[in-house]
């Protein structure tokens, strides 16, 4: 068995330097112990169950919605992120740019189609993995917090989609952010406030597709995927996938 190059005098002085010293704490894994205490001490191993039910290894089980909505919304990252870079959220500019987008870019049509498509089927994913988990009783104790954790990502999900449809800012969009912003005035109390905030101002304009704009790119991701952390987190230390019922 491989001893890690210990007989090398330049890589043992540089195993046995401060700075290796601070990035491994733990020795060459050769046995049992070492190897469980590099896995303990490095995130994203520790991530990973010790052990897997034999349930959540069969794919009809799962049918790994779960992972497949978590791959969906890192390719809406990667794509939305190739996207920002041709397109400014301003009233007067942001169809030309979707046009410019579709016509002029490189693999502008291409992203922008892989981008739509993968926010549609996100929305799909996300409801059947909740149908899932509800048919199979995964809501229940002692997981009944990341069922709400899970709640929260549908809606989150839904937010991301629909402030999304809108950045085009054509006649589709304007209409449904019309009829979407007209939700707020139903909000008890605070009604007026509400769709002050959201409209950013007292009717349709740049303020509007400002505040969509920043939602979609910052807000709803970020809480996003902190949500999704504390999801598989939450799944980890509820003992892995729930067993059938």
């Amino acid at each position: 068995m491989s001893n890690g190059g210990e007989g090398n005098p330049i890589i043992r002085a540089i195993k046995e330097s401060v700075a290796w010293r601070s990035l491994f704490r733990q020795p060459y894994p050769t046995t049992s112990r070492t190897r469980a205490l590099a896995v303990m001490n490095n995130v994203f191993l520790h991530l990973h169950p010790v052990r897997v039910k034999r349930h959540a290894v069969r794919y009809t089980y799962t049918f790994c919605l779960g992972g497949i909505s978590f791959f969906l919304f890192l390719n809406l990252t990667v794509t939305g992120l190739f996207l920002m870079f041709f397109y400014v959220p301003s009233v007067s500019q942001a169809y030309q740019d979707i046009q410019a987008i579709e016509a002029s870019v490189a693999f502008g049509g291409f992203v922008r189609n892989m981008h739509r498509w993968a926010a549609h089927l996100m929305v799909l994913t996300v409801f059947l993995h909740m149908i899932r988990v509800f048919y199979h009783g995964a809501y229940k104790p002692p997981r009944e917090f990341n069922w709400v954790i899970g709640v929260l990502l549908l809606f989150l999900t839904l937010a991301l989609s629909f402030s999304g449809y809108l950045l085009p800012w054509d006649q589709i969009a304007f209409w449904a952010i019309t009829v979407g912003t007209q939700l707020a005035t139903y909000f008890p109390i605070v009604a007026d406030e509400a769709s002050f905030f959201i409209l950013g101002g007292i009717q349709i304009g740049q303020g509007t597709l400002l505040r969509f704009y920043v939602a979609h790119v910052i807000f709803f991701p970020l809480i996003t995927a902190i949500l999704m952390v504390v999801h598989f987190w939450r799944i980890r230390k509820d003992g892995g996938i729930s067993g059938p019922v």
